[in-house]
């Protein structure tokens, strides 16, 4: 479970690895992986995201979400 921060893919309108995967493809320290033709974060790595908004920028349908834990 993560501290600092919670990714969030929004499953209906992200296209799914096998029409996109742009977020697993750009993403410097691997939070998002492919499970069964969709996307989804690695957990134990999402502390390790560092705010890059690489795999904002990419998502082509505006899908992803980084929560920060620690404005709260």
């Amino acid at each position: 479970m993560s501290i600092f921060i919670k990714i969030k893919i929004n499953e209906k309108t992200c296209k799914g690895f096998s029409e996109c995967g742009e977020c697993v493809k750009i993403c410097p320290v691997n939070i998002f992986d492919k499970k069964e033709n969709r996307i989804i974060t690695i957990e134990v790595n999402e502390d390790e995201c560092t705010l890059c908004n690489l795999c904002l920028d990419k998502c082509p349908v505006d899908a992803i979400e980084i929560e920060k834990l620690y404005d709260k």
